[in-house]
């Protein structure tokens, strides 16, 4: 019988569990271990079977003689982000300095996953959960009232009847209604659980007209925190704009870049091309500048990733801040004239028996 297997494609690894690899690699450098005798430490310590896994096939390939940054990009689990960078290291003896930098950025970019996660999750379930307790009311609890109305001898209001019929309608085709439920979960959870409906989300935040900006600030933060990170390893500007464009996800940004790197090569210093290309407003371009003439171009850009983090994470909870109260009054409000479109008419009932 004749069959071939396909291998299962490794999943990569998020952004904190880089950060954590990153970290403790740059521990062991910076005290003279080799990678091949750090990852056996790390393989010692490890107790989950995933990372030991991939552990010990970095651990194999390095015994076989290849370099770090080959190990990492034969284990197909880390991006191509990192496995340039650590290149760079290997080539200019800067491995810790590396592995430090590249922890830091990935921890930054997980603590900005978080956020986002936080801001659009929780706003998400409320609303879900407000749609069943809502469907609930019209669904069981307005008939109920119509049969004690209906034994009092009255009727009930206009508005109370429409809704009733509302909840006799979807009572009859209930079972779209539990699909249409069904549907919203599932669509969260493609959103927030798999790569390609995270894409998808990054594009409608992207395009959403409140969220525009917040894009915008994330894209540029990603653009200086990668810039930190390969001035703080020694390359150039022009070969480091090439390593950050592989970072940014925005069309517009990268076309930045390469407009950027075209004007260094037509003889601009970087803080002019910066401030031609529109990659940082104004005030950060004059940081640039000022960090370009001190010799200090990586501590002006870390100030300004610093910077950008800080803007982001404030307009992410004044978001929060906003659509939570908003939701929860719309929402309220619902609720609210469901129960007093049935209560009114019962309380002037029992006024007039009384």
């Amino acid at each position: 019988m004749n069959s071939t297997v396909k291998s299962k494609k490794p999943k990569k690894l998020n952004s904190y569990e880089i950060s954590s690899f990153c970290r403790q690699m740059a521990l062991l450098i910076k005290a003279g271990i080799a990678p091949v005798d750090g990852i056996q430490i790390l393989i010692e310590d490890s107790k989950d079977k995933a990372s030991k896994e991939i552990l010990n096939k970095l651990s194999h390939i390095l015994k076989s003689g290849e370099k770090f940054h080959v190990a990492l990009k034969m284990s197909e689990v880390f991006p191509d982000y990192v496995v340039h960078m650590v290149t760079i290291g290997e080539e200019s003896g800067n491995m810790d300095v590396v592995m430090e930098s590249l922890s830091d950025y990935y921890d930054r970019q997980e603590s900005i996953r978080e956020n986002i996660k936080n801001a659009v999750s929780y706003p998400l379930i409320m609303v879900f959960m407000m749609m069943i307790v809502i469907t609930v009311l019209i669904v069981k609890v307005l008939p109920i009232f119509e049969q004690v109305f209906a034994q009092l001898g009255t009727g009930m209001n206009g508005f109370s009847q429409s809704l009733l019929n509302m909840g006799l309608a979807l009572n009859r085709y209930s079972f779209v209604l539990i699909a249409l439920l069904v549907i919203l979960a599932v669509a969260f959870l493609y959103f927030s659980l798999t790569e390609h409906g995270k894409r998808n989300f990054k594009k409608f935040i992207k395009g959403f007209g409140p969220t525009k900006r917040l894009a915008s600030e994330l894209e540029s933060e990603r653009f200086a925190s990668g810039m930190v990170l390969t001035l703080s390893s020694g390359i150039d500007t022009y070969e480091g704009l090439n390593l950050v464009k592989k970072l940014v996800e925005s069309n517009d940004m990268k076309e930045k870049i390469d407009k950027c790197r075209t004007l260094l090569l037509d003889g601009d210093s970087f803080p002019e091309a910066i401030e031609k290309t529109g990659i940082f407003t104004s005030f950060y371009s004059q940081m640039v500048a000022v960090g370009f003439k001190s010799g200090s171009l990586d501590k002006a850009m870390q100030q300004i990733a610093d910077r950008f983090e800080k803007d982001t994470q404030r307009r992410i909870y004044s978001l929060i801040s906003v659509l939570e109260p908003t939701l929860v009054i719309v929402l309220s409000i619902i609720v609210g004239m469901i129960l007093m479109s049935v209560i009114l008419p019962l309380m002037g009932i029992m006024s007039t028996i009384g």
